[in-house]
């Protein structure tokens, strides 16, 4: 039997994780976010926090700190935890891509996993996007504005970094939804059927 790998890029605020995580528990398929990061914490003895704070950024061109050898080449050159951290994760996908039907979310893993997944892409709206971070956070308006262009900036500059590719080049993905248009249940019905299909 084939394994069904479904990789989830998302604009923040978009509900891409939580249309991720409903997707996965409906079609029975592990589900890997943040838990990217505890696997490479436990795999690497580094603390969750210190890969936390540079998850899905783009190293600073400028400077870094090194917090940990494993940020030190074999040939004595400082490594951007960003740049560690991106090398463990993109193994673990392609691990996880071998085991077995999965859902992952970010990290482009649908780069990594070029042709051996089914690529989405999930987005919205601005202004609703704003909304949603309101109303999940209890940021103020001016607050979440500025919450969700900055982290857009951050996965639009990680994804094209690690990449080379444009995050929002809609060829890249095999489907693309704006999640205002439909309700969740419509987003997981469509998706469900492609996942079979595919």
């Amino acid at each position: 039997m084939s394994k069904h790998i479904i990789t989830i890029n998302r604009m923040y605020g978009s509900g891409g994780r939580v249309i991720g995580k409903a997707l996965a528990d409906k079609l029975g398929y592990a589900f890997y976010d943040k838990e990217l990061i505890e696997m490479a914490s436990k795999e690497k003895q580094v603390p969750f926090d210190e890969f936390a704070k540079v998850d899905e950024k783009k190293p600073s061109q400028w400077r870094f700190s090194i917090d940990h050898e494993i940020q030190v080449s074999p040939d004595y050159y400082a490594i951007p935890m960003n740049d560690v951290l991106y090398e463990i994760q993109r193994n673990i996908i392609l691990s996880l891509g071998d085991k077995g039907n999965c859902v992952i979310v970010g990290r482009c893993a649908n780069h990594i996993l070029k042709d051996k997944a089914l690529s989405i892409f999930i987005y919205a709206p601005y202004e609703l996007r704003v909304r949603n971070i309101r109303a999940r956070t209890g940021r103020e308006e001016k607050s979440a504005r500025k919450m969700v262009k900055r982290m857009d900036k951050e996965r639009r500059a990680y994804y094209e970094f690690f990449t080379d590719e444009k995050w929002t080049d809609l060829t890249q993905y095999d489907l693309c939804i704006d999640s205002s248009r439909f309700t969740e249940d419509q987003i997981l019905e469509i998706l469900t059927e492609a996942a079979r299909d595919f």
